[in-house]
């Protein structure tokens, strides 16, 4: 099934990927020992020792028969990631045919990855000589993922990386590993080199285990204590990290209120909550925000939880138990801190009712950290500038949005936010496949986005003559 070598071992697991809605067994992935993934990066080394010399027009052909073959595929992906993750048949749906499009997106820019020329002579009695910049790369990249987009996070690495020339070693998450292990075998029947593009499965142990060994660059998308682990057991390793956010939507007087309201809903209650910019926290001010609360709260009761296999399901499940409990401690403690639910809460094994709060301490873990679950904390403002240093203060900074037509306030929003991304009149879980997406301080290191990973993947070379 994978495109590994095993090692027959009494000491390995298999682990049970089970429906977070029904909690049946989907299906089991073998975890992999810290040698047989040692074993495949050297593979992968190898590899790219070949496919560094490919062609352009050859990454791309690649990339595009891979996409190919996932459009032929896309009902069954959905369907597997669908089962594997809680995600409804609709929005996994719509995953599939965003990763087909990074996948082609990255084949496009394989054919554009320019270097520069620079004369050396700029000076008087300066040399009269050419630079020549080029980018080339870096070898094996190790591409770690979560649960939430187990197949587009996963292009987003995969992508880029072939189009750079690279081998790729996924290790997707133990919660979401199936869909992942498709893509892979869809990759070696489109006809990817040996050894080029592998998977290793397992959990944390085997995603430190693949952090150390002798891969060229790691990229790693999750939450900031596990990257802080992977980059201090990666070491010199060049290292791309997207460790989530505790992002907020900002909603000013004269914002269009049904479309900030309909936007704030949408994006916080997309897979139960569970993306890295969602709208986690909900900044109104004091003008309308009783007439916002009730656009909000007349969209929040239009959101439908039932099987995420039924395509008039608007929101399925959190991923297992553990992080249920975990949502549901969060808002209780916020209550006890003096906060109001002003609707939802209820939880039913791994199903939350959507949940608004308002009235929250901005101490409190609802504020403070990122919560993965469909929760929107709501808070008052009076002025903009001070609701920003609020922001700021909590230490994370993947992406904001803003609903106004103030161009004072868009460039205030603009200029003082710590993020990587402001949106304006959308939220901060606005995305497109080719543009720059990351963070700041806790929420990351480097960027993904096709055009950008590219050169995030390569290594600049110099020749001088």
């Amino acid at each position: 099934m994978m495109n590994v070598h095993r090692t027959p071992s009494s000491a390995l697991r298999e682990i049970d990927v089970r429906n977070p809605y029904d909690n049946t067994l989907v299906g089991k992935i073998r975890a992999h020992s810290p040698e047989e993934i040692q074993a495949v990066v050297i593979r992968a080394a190898r590899a790219a020792e070949e496919f560094r010399f490919s062609t352009p027009h050859e990454r791309r052909s690649l990339l595009n028969t891979i996409a190919d073959l996932m459009g032929q595929h896309a009902e069954t992906l959905a369907q597997t990631v669908s089962q594997e993750m809680g995600k409804t048949i609709t929005e996994a749906r719509n995953e599939i045919r965003r990763a087909q499009n990074t996948l082609r997106l990255s084949g496009d820019a394989a054919t554009f990855l320019d270097g520069d020329v620079l004369h050396t002579g700029i000076v008087a009695g300066g040399p009269d000589r050419q630079a020549v910049i080029s980018y080339e790369p870096v070898g094996v990249v190790g591409a770690i993922t979560p649960f939430n987009y187990p197949v587009n996070l996963l292009c987003h690495k995969l992508g880029p990386a072939l189009a750079a020339g690279n081998a790729i070693v996924a290790k997707p998450s133990p919660k979401a590993p199936l869909a992942a292990q498709m893509l892979i075998d869809l990759c070696q029947k489109a006809g990817a080199p040996e050894g080029l593009i592998q998977i290793v499965q397992g959990d944390a142990q085997a995603a430190i285990a693949l952090a150390q060994s002798p891969i060229d660059l790691l990229s790693f998308t999750g939450g900031p204590s596990a990257g802080l682990a992977l980059k201090n057991a990666s070491g010199l390793v060049r290292c791309l990290m997207e460790l989530g956010g505790n992002d907020p939507l900002f909603v000013l007087p004269d914002a269009d209120l049904e479309a900030a309201a309909k936007t704030a809903v949408a994006q916080r209650y997309e897979i139960a909550g569970q993306s890295c910019a969602a709208v986690k926290k909900l900044y109104v001010h004091d003008a309308i925000e009783a007439e916002f609360t009730e656009c909000l709260l007349a969209e929040v009761a239009k959101v439908g939880f039932g099987d995420p296999a039924d395509p008039a399901t608007v929101m399925g499940p959190v991923i297992d138990a553990a992080s249920a409990i975990e949502i549901e401690d969060r808002i209780k403690a916020a209550v006890e801190g003096g906060a109001h639910v002003l609707t939802g809460g209820r939880r039913q094994h791994t199903h939350f009712d959507p949940v608004v709060m308002t009235g929250i301490d901005p101490k409190s873990k609802l504020m403070q950290e990122e919560t993965f679950g469909p929760v929107i904390s709501m808070r008052g403002f009076t002025d903009l500038a001070d609701a920003i240093r609020e922001v700021n203060a909590a230490g994370f900074g993947l992406q904001a949005g803003i609903y106004t037509n103030d161009h004072t306030a868009i460039k205030l929003a603009s200029r003082q936010l710590k993020v990587g991304g402001v949106m304006i009149n959308e939220g901060p879980d606005f995305r497109v496949e080719h543009v720059p997406f990351g963070g700041v301080r806790k929420s990351g290191l480097g960027r993904e986005g096709v055009r950008i990973a590219l050169r995030e993947m390569s290594e600049t070379k110099v020749v001088i003559d």
